[in-house]
């Protein structure tokens, strides 16, 4: 298992576009981190787009993308939700949603061809954002007293975690964030002043 994932760029919407016998597909990509940042953007999208047929979408959270749903919304099943989620899938791209606008142009286009023509909005819209490489870290609690503070900063400068919270006092606290694949290594080396 891997502690690096690909996720899309925070506060940029990727944008695509496809059509198809006068059917008009348009796909708008978003980082997401959580189900319910997902149903918000899809309910806003429903709320400006309230003149088109379809409002159809897929997302992925977690390092992993373990955690996924897709709908068709009234389109026939398996013909929407699914080639956007797998574009996500063969993108390796998680921790995003992607959200199809579907205005109907009076031509059925047939299940291969919506399956087609989510596929390809979804691949345009991806190919117009862009991603980053992020970490799964770990948090890492320690405490220690005020004559170890020079051990432990030196720890910290050497490994480089994020420092998320700090007191010092007669007893010092920090908190640090690392990446997952570190977090033993900084664990055992925070352990060992407390021994030495």
């Amino acid at each position: 298992m891997t502690d690096k994932y690909k996720t899309v760029k925070k506060n940029i919407i990727g944008e695509g576009f496809y059509s198809e016998k006068r059917s008009k597909f348009l796909a708008f990509v978003h980082h997401i981190e959580t189900a319910d940042e997902a149903q918000e953007i899809v309910k806003g999208y429903k709320k400006k787009y309230y003149d088109a047929r379809h409002c159809c979408y897929a997302y992925r959270l977690g390092a992993q993308g373990e955690d996924f749903r897709m709908n068709d919304d009234g389109e026939p099943s398996s013909t929407a939700g699914r080639p956007i989620l797998g574009q996500l899938v063969s993108a390796e791209l998680t921790d995003v949603l992607v959200c199809v606008i579907r205005y109907y142009g009076g031509v059925n286009l047939g299940t291969g061809g919506l399956i087609v023509a989510y596929r390809s909005a979804t691949e345009d819209a991806l190919e117009h954002t862009e991603t980053e490489e992020k970490f799964v870290e770990e948090r890492i609690h320690y405490s220690f007293t005020y004559p170890m503070m020079n051990d432990v900063m030196k720890i910290v400068k050497d490994m480089n975690p994020r420092i998320i919270d700090q007191k010092f006092d007669n007893t010092c606290e920090i908190t640090l964030s690392i990446r997952q694949s570190q977090a033993e290594e900084l664990r055992t080396r925070l352990k060992k002043l407390s021994f030495e």
